[in-house]
């Protein structure tokens, strides 16, 4: 699993989408129907700060919107122009409800939806404050994302459809050719218009045909022999190597708790998946099930050649300097 993706995932975001595939059923939907309306019932004992028709404004709703305003608008918390918006959207949803808005389905589709949403949330949050995460477990994920560290490549390669083409390749290397004008001239994979060039990657980073003929490659030699992996037949060349070291654990520890709440969300999701009876209407499943593709010969080797060059850039995405617990990026060949 690629750390640095992960922490570009807001997990909290991501636990309640997955809470929002689980279809309710009848028992699920009462649930749903008695914490609203205790959430409604609850009683908010804060300081009145302002009446709006006589409806109260609390000390909590001004402090919770106030919150909400400053991811929106982070430096903008002027405390009369808050109490403003407050007392706006308060008599917009008393003249929302006098004209029935709120009974319009969209719109208690949506007033459900929130709710199930913040009440989700919460839930997801109080798992991981019962469920603390501890520097133990951190370490021990440091350890094995950091346990391939060792040697990093820098290499070229021309990525060609077969292996008579890669050998015409090696032949012209052979009599002098220049490696990154065939490569740019040649080569099918996204890095040919740069000559080829795949920057520094560690052998996690590649499949394993290519990881291991760059492992036995003499620095400044090319490959022999063509070699082929799922996307293709290679002609290699080995600019340079050095030995990795992974950064500290404190460096990465941010990273690592991002993972590792993110695991500890899916998981909580994933226990109450399995507990759960969950029916789709068949109608349903049709609906949002795409149809099978129609193929033809011509469509599936045309189809075939992007995918080929799609799963090559994959590959090649090896950018300088990467950490060995960043890595993981290419798909690993069977």
């Amino acid at each position: 699993m690629n750390i640095s993706r992960l922490t570009l995932i807001a997990t909290t975001v991501l636990a309640v989408s997955a809470c929002d595939q689980v279809p309710l059923n009848e028992d699920a939907n009462q649930v749903i129907a008695k914490a609203v309306e205790s959430a409604e019932t609850v009683a908010d004992t804060s300081e009145v700060v302002a009446t709006v028709n006589g409806a109260t404004i609390t000390r909590d709703l001004f402090d919770t919107y106030s919150q909400q305003r400053q991811q929106r608008r982070p430096g903008d918390q002027d405390p009369q122009a808050v109490l403003e918006e407050i007392v706006n959207l308060e008599l917009a949803l008393q003249d929302g409800i006098k004209n029935g808005v709120d009974k319009q389905p969209n719109v208690a589709a949506q007033i459900t939806q929130q709710r199930r949403a913040v009440i989700a949330s919460a839930a997801i949050q109080q798992q991981l404050v019962n469920n603390p995460i501890t520097d133990e477990e951190l370490k021990k994920i440091y350890d094995e994302k950091t346990s391939g560290a060792g040697t990093e490549y820098k290499a070229r390669h021309i990525l060609v459809e077969d292996e008579a083409k890669a050998k015409e390749l090696i032949t012209k290397l052979d009599g002098g050719a220049d490696f990154s004008e065939l490569a740019i001239e040649h080569s099918t994979g996204p890095s040919g218009k740069s000559g080829g060039d795949l920057g520094w990657f560690s052998a996690q980073q590649m499949v394993k045909p290519f990881s291991e003929a760059a492992a036995t490659m003499e620095k400044g030699k090319y490959s022999k022999e063509p070699v082929k992996t799922q996307f293709g037949w290679h002609v290699i060349m080995l600019d340079d190597s050095r030995e990795s070291t992974p950064p500290p654990f404190e460096q990465l520890k941010p990273q690592l708790q991002s993972f590792a709440q993110n695991e500890r969300i899916q998981n909580y999701v994933q226990s109450l998946r399995d507990g759960a009876t969950i029916d789709i209407a068949e109608t349903f499943t049709k609906e949002i099930t795409p149809e099978p593709a129609i193929d033809t010969s011509q469509d599936q080797s045309q189809d075939q050649t992007q995918d080929e060059t799609s799963e090559s850039a994959a590959t090649e995405e090896a950018p300088a300097e990467k950490a060995p617990a960043e890595e993981e990026t290419a798909p690993q060949a069977e």
